[in-house]
């Protein structure tokens, strides 16, 4: 059975990038009928908190990506040491001592040789007395051997992949405070899990080596991966500083439907093109990973409203009849108004403006060279209520006074009116309007 996760560390709230990376596990793991499991990250106890793993739920829930079950590292504490004993007792695990200014040091004299900065494992030369002399003077911590072989394997977006692993430092597993961390929990709770698919950004490619080794090593078997092209801005920039204005939060408090946002990130960097669906299970149809690409894909939220227009506007009336209702329209006019206003609204919040322009009446907008005409044209049209008939009635007997037609007729009257050049149309509109302030 195929079994994905989506492990977020609880640092902060999802953002677009987390999503893309989210929904694309879902998607594998809802079309084959599969399990998904969303696994919190939460062993760094310092930066993790309630509010994001509160926020993380909230996210995932809007959007409806929902978990089969949940699993939280800092609750798995005991089988990390577990596993790490056992690679102790292999010879995979390795105590070092090494201080950052140590480190460095030695990063800067390879570096200056002309040499890759990888780690010298120095830690395995230490005889038994020298490792209780440093620990005497500081805490020790712990690196994994790699085999320094190549580690290849099918990513199921890159294609074939090798890591030359003899180019990358042995990876530090447990800190010298003992907390676990990320390449060793995640490789655990990977094998521990029956994880079968893991897809994710392709900052990840260079992990993702050492983690294979490190399962092969427990006597895991590695799962499927995939590793997805990272995001840019619009011009190809970083997103990396505009992530928080990014995040999921923001954009639904900003209006974004989630079916747009669900519809973009599931199509963008693919080969398909990005078209609305308004369900998890017509996007899941659709989803095919093979259609993505490895190169950097552009991200530009503006592409969001025209999605999030279109779904808004193709909504049926009682899925806003509660919201339209709440704004004091009442019930009888409730569906001619989601009628008119529908076609003219981006965001379910634009149905404000539409309701108070409806309610109170217009802020006027009149040019200086129409003055006259349509304060001729005021004194023609009578007080609400207002028919369907009232706009063409009242528009004849304006063009039969002032003898004005076309736009010359039109225009005017609507910016006096609706105080806006574009908007609904009039002869619809007008029987929602329950005031019209330039009749003064």
């Amino acid at each position: 059975m195929t079994v994905t996760r989506f492990a977020p560390s609880p640092t902060g709230y999802i953002h677009v990038g987390n999503l893309r990376t989210a929904l694309m596990n879902y998607l594998i793991a809802r079309k084959t009928g599969g399990t998904f499991i969303l696994r919190l990250d939460d062993t760094d106890q310092e930066r993790s908190k309630q509010e994001y793993i509160d926020g993380i739920k909230e996210d995932l829930d809007w959007l409806g990506l929902h978990w089969d079950r949940i699993e939280q590292q800092s609750l798995r504490l005991d089988r990390y040491a577990v596993d790490a004993d056992g690679l102790r007792a292999s010879g995979h695990l390795y105590e070092v001592f090494e201080t950052p200014v140590e480190l460095d040091l030695k990063r800067k004299k390879l570096l200056n040789m002309g040499k890759p900065p990888v780690y010298d494992r120095a830690g395995l030369a230490l005889s038994a007395a020298e490792k209780d002399r440093l620990r005497a003077e500081r805490e020790g911590y712990w690196r994994f051997r790699l085999d320094q072989q190549r580690t290849e394997w099918e990513d199921g977006i890159l294609g074939p992949v090798s890591i030359d692993t003899a180019s990358v430092s042995d990876p530090v597993l447990i800190r010298a405070d003992g907390q676990v961390l990320y390449t060793f929990a995640s490789s655990v709770d990977d094998v521990d899990m029956g994880i079968t698919h893991i897809v994710r950004g392709a900052d990840h490619v260079t992990n993702t080596a050492t983690q294979i080794q490190i399962m092969r090593a427990m006597g895991g078997t590695p799962p499927a991966f995939a590793h997805h092209s990272l995001l840019t801005g619009p011009q190809g920039e970083g997103l990396s500083k505009r992530l928080g204005t990014l995040s999921l939060r923001d954009l639904r408090a900003q209006g974004v439907a989630k079916e747009a946002l669900l519809s973009l990130m599931a199509r963008l960097g693919s080969s398909q093109p990005v078209e609305l669906k308004m369900s998890l299970d017509e996007i899941a149809a659709g989803f095919d990973l093979s259609q993505f690409g490895a190169a950097p894909t552009k991200f530009d939220a503006e592409d969001l409203w025209p999605l999030t227009r279109q779904r808004n506007q193709a909504l049926p009336f009682d899925a806003v009849k509660d919201r339209i209702l709440a704004l004091g329209v009442p019930a009888e006019m409730a569906e001619r108004f989601w009628r008119v206003a529908s076609q003219n609204i981006t965001t379910l919040a634009d149905l404000d403006h539409w309701w108070r322009l409806a309610r109170d009446g217009a802020e006027p907008v009149i040019a200086p060279e129409d003055t006259g005409f349509v304060a001729q044209a005021m004194a023609l049209l009578p007080p609400p209520p207002y028919s369907d008939a009232t706009w063409a009635d009242w528009t004849g007997a304006v063009k039969e006074k002032t003898g004005r037609k076309g736009k010359a007729l039109f225009m005017p009257l609507r910016l006096a009116v609706t105080g806006e050049a574009t908007g609904p149309d009039m002869g619809e509109l007008m029987p929602l309007l329950q005031k019209v302030r330039a009749r003064g």
